[in-house]
């Protein structure tokens, strides 16, 4: 029997799953917008108010699978020499307040320097040791895990993608960022056309609650999947990247309405082995690479949540993450 492979061994099984398949990805984006186009038009033009609210959260649902699909566009995993699909994408980025400037730098930076102990907070969630946090300042540590806070995650449409994506990118580099204040703009001016056509009601059916709703889940997904029992965190000199996509990115596992939503995210292990992999061949990888097949796993139930939002600090002595005192 051959032994498991490793390192870069594992890297290269994963290449041959790594090509797009140009029709399929266009079906699922052409697809997704669609359906999410009368799902926001059915926020405004269904008379019962219980339907409107029910179009209301399947256009948040829908608006955080295509984020997913957009997500796979700027990695380039899918319709990469598109010039509609980069036009279509870089249009959703300004709505879905993830502009393409501040999406690819961010999150490129995350995927190289994904469980590093220092540099890993560039398009993530900060990590300290608890020997820093212990160390540093009150205000830093209110700072510190403010961003942390599961209240910051459900209200991640204000806290992390309006003023962490948007506004904070924008004033701190105006000239390379200039596309966070676009989305900004656009983001009121479809606001301020909601109430013009139906009052406030249709700003929030139409746009606040779905936003809530796609950017909640989106920020807790962010923060799954690196931030969960049984996560490694590492020194530079321990670091690589093979280990830390299976080591420290969870497989997160989903039904299969959540998972379609969620366009599979939840196999982040193999997509931080290979993010040129489509979203839609990434339960053929799980499938077919054995290596791939006993990740480190968290689910969406209640208790699960609980635990995952419980790890504060990483503890040098236990080599785990932990609560704080």
């Amino acid at each position: 029997m051959a032994s498991p492979r490793t390192g870069s061994e594992l890297i290269l099984a994963t290449r041959p799953f790594a090509t797009d398949q140009p029709w399929r990805s266009w079906w699922h984006v052409l697809s997704t917008v669609v359906l999410l186009g009368l799902a926001f038009v059915g926020t405004l033009f269904f008379e019962n108010t219980v339907v409107r609210l029910g179009t209301s959260i399947l256009t948040g649902l829908l608006t955080l699978r295509m984020f997913v699909i957009y997500h796979d566009q700027q990695h380039h995993a899918i319709l990469e020499h598109s010039k509609p699909a980069g036009l279509l994408m870089s249009v959703f980025g300004l709505w879905a307040l993830s502009p393409s400037s501040i999406w690819r730098s961010s999150h490129n930076h995350h995927h190289n320097h994904n469980s590093r102990l220092r540099g890993s907070h560039i398009g993530s969630f900060p990590i300290m040791t608890s020997e820093a946090f212990q160390k540093c300042s009150r205000g830093d540590r209110i700072k510190y895990l403010f961003m942390r806070h599961p209240l910051t995650l459900v209200l991640g449409y204000g806290f992390i993608f309006l003023f962490g994506m948007c506004l904070n990118p924008f004033l701190n580099n105006p000239r390379r960022h200039w596309d966070c204040l676009v989305a900004l703009v656009l983001h009121v001016l479809v606001g301020v056309g909601l109430v013009a056509w139906g009052g406030w009601q249709a700003l929030v059916l139409a746009q606040t609650l779905p936003s809530l709703v796609a950017f909640a889940i989106g920020s807790y997904l962010f923060y799954v999947q690196h931030n969960f029992p049984g996560v490694q965190f590492r020194e530079n000199a321990g670091w690589t990247y093979e280990a830390a996509a299976m080591e420290s990115s969870s497989y997160l596992r989903l039904g299969p309405v959540m998972a379609w939503f969620t366009a599979n995210i939840g196999y982040h292990h193999i997509h931080h082995l290979n993010s040129k992999i489509p979203f839609y061949r990434l339960p053929e990888v799980m499938r077919k690479i054995p290596e791939l097949q006993a990740p480190r796993t968290t689910t969406l139930s209640p208790l699960e949540i609980v635990r995952c939002l419980r790890l504060k600090v990483w503890d040098l002595d236990r080599q785990r993450m932990t609560g704080v005192n």
